[in-house]
C-alpha cells in the first residue's frame, strides 16, 4: 500500500544525500519530496503550477525518502523546494516541543528556519494529523461529534487502533490525560490497512486515523473534531531556499496562491485516488490545477 504522511513517520533513516542531477536543465528548479503519495502529488502540483508561468521544473529527486533525507538535501543545495509538514519541521527538524496552535508552530518554524537559509512559504488549510474516526451511524447514535463528547462516551464503545497508538504519549494514553475519559470497552489493534474494515464491518466503533487518508473520503467516514487540540497541525508548506526564492521571486507568489486551496477535502480525494484508483499523481495534480483555474 503507498504509504500517507502519517504512516511514514517512522521511516526516518540515515540523512545520506543524493548526487545532484540536472534532469531539467540548467537553470530549473529542482523540486524534491518525501516518500509517499500526498508528498508526490503536492510536489507534482507545485512543479506544475510553477511550470504553468513560465519557470523550469526538475523533477529527478522526487521521491527522496525521510524528512532528514529531504531536509538535508535542501539545506545542501541538491534540491530548492519541497513540500514539508509544519508539525513535522517543528518535531523532527528542530527538535521542539509540540506546540497546540497551529499559527504558533508555523511562527516558530519560519522563524527558525530562516535562519538556516529556507524561507516556509504560506501552509495550506489541509492538517494531515492524528485522529478519531467513526460513521455517520454511530456518531449519531451516541451524539458525539468532538473529541470532548466522546471521552466520556468511550467505555461503551470499541476502539480499533493499530499497536504502537496503544503506549505512545500521543495516542491513547496522551488522550485520556488530556481529555480524560477515553476508558474504551475494548480496544484490539490491527495492521494499519485493517482498522477501517474493523470499523466498516461492525466489530469496531472508533478507529485511529490520519486526517487527510483517502478512506474518510471513500468510506464516508467522520472525522472526530480534536476540539481541544490535543494533536499539532501538520499543515503543508512548501519549503524553499533563500537564494532560490530571492533569485525567483515568482516562486512565492505562485505557491503562496496554490497553497490555500490544498484542503483535507481535497487532500482525501487526491491520495484515494493515486492509491485506490491508480491514478498517476501528476494526472492528479494536474485535475486539481485545472479544477481551481490554475
Amino acid at each position: 500500500m503507498t504509504l500517507t504522511r502519517a504512516h511514514a513517520l517512522g521511516l526516518i533513516g540515515a540523512a545520506a544525500l543524493l548526487p545532484s542531477c540536472s534532469g531539467g536543465g540548467a537553470g530549473a528548479i529542482r523540486i524534491g519530496s518525501k516518500n509517499f503519495t500526498e508528498e508526490f502529488v503536492i510536489a507534482e502540483i507545485y512543479a506544475q503550477a510553477l511550470e504553468a508561468k513560465g519557470l523550469t521544473v526538475d523533477r529527478s529527486k522526487f521521491d527522496l525518502g525521510s524528512t532528514q533525507i529531504a531536509m538535508a538535501a535542501l539545506e545542501h543545495g541538491d534540491i530548492d523546494l519541497y513540500p514539508e509538514y509544519t508539525g513535522t519541521m517543528l518535531i523532527e527538524v528542530l527538535h521542539r516541543a509540540p506546540l497546540r496552535d497551529p499559527k504558533a508552530i508555523f511562527d516558530t518554524v519560519r522563524s527558525a528556519l530562516s535562519k538556516r537559509g529556507l524561507i516556509v512559504l504560506a501552509p495550506s488549510p489541509m492538517n494531515d494529523s492524528q485522529a478519531l474516526a467513526t460513521t455517520h451511524a454511530i456518531a449519531e447514535k451516541y451524539g458525539f461529534a468532538t473529541l470532548s463528547e466522546l471521552a466520556p462516551l468511550a467505555a461503551r464503545l470499541r476502539l480499533a487502533t493499530i499497536p504502537e497508538f496503544v503506549s505512545r504519549a500521543d495516542g491513547l494514553p496522551g488522550l485520556q490525560k488530556f481529555y480524560g475519559g477515553f476508558k474504551f470497552a475494548d480496544v484490539k489493534s490491527y495492521d494499519i490497512g485493517l482498522k477501517y474494515d474493523a470499523l466498516l464491518q461492525g466489530s469496531a466503533d472508533v478507529a485511529t486515523a490520519f486526517t487527510t487518508d483517502g478512506a474518510i473520503a471513500a468510506d464516508r467516514l467522520v472525522i472526530i473534531a480534536d476540539d481541544r487540540h490535543f494533536w499539532p497541525a501538520y499543515n503543508v508548506a512548501p519549503v524553499v531556499r533563500a537564494d532560490v526564492a530571492a533569485k525567483h521571486p515568482q516562486i512565492a507568489t505562485v505557491l503562496d496562491a496554490v497553497s490555500p486551496l490544498i484542503t483535507d477535502v481535497e487532500a482525501r480525494k487526491m491520495n484515494y485516488a493515486v492509491e485506490h484508483d491508480k491514478a498517476d499523481p501528476a494526472d492528479v495534480a494536474r485535475a486539481f490545477l485545472k479544477a481551481h483555474a490554475l
